[in-house]
């Protein structure tokens, strides 16, 4: 009985220290949900933000809160990201200026040039105060401008594979907004050897690739597209361009989409093949390492892939006695002697700005207009014959920087124009160094 008794009694001992234990973990239990949704509360009113500042918050991001698909999860994501764009051009201002607009955590712009007058018409980010600044700054100060609660950072360098890792290390999504082949080259390698996601667009003429050449109408709306890809891939929200690439005509408005698998949807297809499995960089077996990507030359390799100098250079066609100097020209513009000055830039170059009694043939045009040229020659040598006893009439070329005068130059003396001379440098020499109040564009 009393063996009985003791067993008893231990049983009901552990019985009470069992619901002693169990009643201090459903307090414990309790005070740890109470702490949990107190913690969301506060995150929920704050968004990451001081406490403050939080009705402020909400009411400049109300409009994204109110996006069932977004909402304060999306917002507060995006408060705590940070991104790079590199570029702060034409496609890099609506980039930057929307991603600041947006609440971006962090943003970061890299450029290493200067605002000049000509990239205030579609580099919208800039403005006149800024002419000769470094672009860097004049983006920055607008993007503090738009919404002071965000940390910008500027990186006054033109990115190279020397600094790119560096800089790039150090954001969550990567913008590439520049406008020249090597760089998006070397972007895209640095991008896959540091496991970073990259939004790449590009914009020429009216269409969504980038020329000094060529005017660009439908760059901001590449560029929008792109802080939108940027914001849907540091928030993990919606589908991004993974795999497929979205294409805009600015003419016609007309948007189209590109794919792995294209769909018969799609305004505009082009098939997109996937990483070949063989590649250095993005293949199966990737060898490509830092030291490769800081040793190898973009430059080359973006001028053998294409076929073309990615850079703007001066070709040199012609000996030395079949060009004068603008200096050269203009003298014997201001002598009156009898000449006919060919300018070769398409018509619409023409219109913006040229030199008094010159005639436009585009270069494109030059073997087609070879009749009309020999006949205002022929007019040109027998007027001035009667007055001066020249018996031909020299013809002088102009193109916008020298290049394509010198390709003119060749086609005019291959079929019959003896008298002729290239102006060296063009258009950009003559406004440089003898008349700075013709218009460089």
């Amino acid at each position: 009985m009393e063996g009985g008794d003791g067993g008893r009694g231990r049983t009901e001992a552990i019985a009470r220290e069992l619901e002693r234990l169990r009643a201090e973990r459903e307090e414990l239990d309790s005070r740890i949900r109470l702490l949990e949704s107190q913690l969301r509360r506060a995150e929920e009113e704050t968004m990451g933000f001081p406490a403050a500042a939080a009705a402020d918050m909400i009411s400049r991001y109300s409009r994204h809160l109110l996006l069932p698909e977004f909402g304060l999860e999306g917002q507060r994501k995006l408060s705590q990201s940070s991104i790079l764009v590199v570029g702060a051009g034409g496609l890099g201002s609506p980039v930057a200026l929307y991603l600041a607009a947006c609440g971006v955590g962090c943003l970061g712009i890299v450029d290493g040039n200067q605002v000049e007058l000509h990239n205030l018409h579609r580099q919208i980010i800039h403005t006149e105060a800024f002419v000769g600044q470094p672009k860097v700054k004049s983006a920055a100060a607008a993007c503090r401008a738009i919404n002071s609660s965000i940390k910008v950072f500027e990186h006054p360098i033109t990115l190279n594979r020397g600094n790119a890792l560096d800089v790039v290390q150090q954001y969550d999504v990567i913008v590439d907004a520049t406008d020249n082949l090597p760089s998006r080259y070397m972007m895209s390698d640095c991008c896959v050897l540091m496991n970073k996601p990259l939004i790449s667009g590009a914009a020429v003429g009216l269409e969504g690739q980038s020329c000094t050449d060529n005017g660009i109408l439908g760059i901001r709306v590449i560029g929008c597209l792109q802080a939108l890809e940027a914001i849907k891939v540091a928030t993990s929200i919606g589908e991004p361009l993974c795999g497929r690439m979205l294409l805009f005509d600015a003419l016609s408005s007309h948007i189209g989409m590109t794919a792995k698998q294209p769909s018969s949807e799609s305004l505009l297809q082009v098939k997109i093949h996937g990483s070949s499995p063989t590649c250095k960089v993005c293949g199966e077996n990737p060898a490509f390492t830092m030291q490769d990507f800081m040793e190898f030359d973009y430059d080359s390799f973006a001028q053998s892939t294409t076929g073309k100098n990615t850079t703007t250079l001066s070709l040199n066609l012609l000996p030395e006695n079949a060009r004068v100097s603008c200096r050269d020209y203009k003298r014997l513009l201001d002598s009156g002697k009898p000449h006919l000055l060919v300018d070769v830039r398409p018509s619409h170059h023409f219109q913006i700005a040229s030199i008094a009694h010159s005639i436009n043939v585009p270069l494109s045009l030059l073997e087609e207009k070879l009749p009309l040229l020999r006949d205002a020659t022929k007019e040109m040598a027998e007027t001035s014959g009667k007055n001066s006893g020249q018996q031909h009439c020299p013809v002088y070329v102009m193109c916008r920087r020298g290049n394509d005068s010198q390709v003119a130059l060749q086609i005019l003396r291959e079929n019959g124009f003896l008298y002729t001379s290239d102006v060296t440098g063009g258009f950009e020499s003559w406004a440089k160094e003898v008349d700075p109040s013709f218009p460089l564009y």
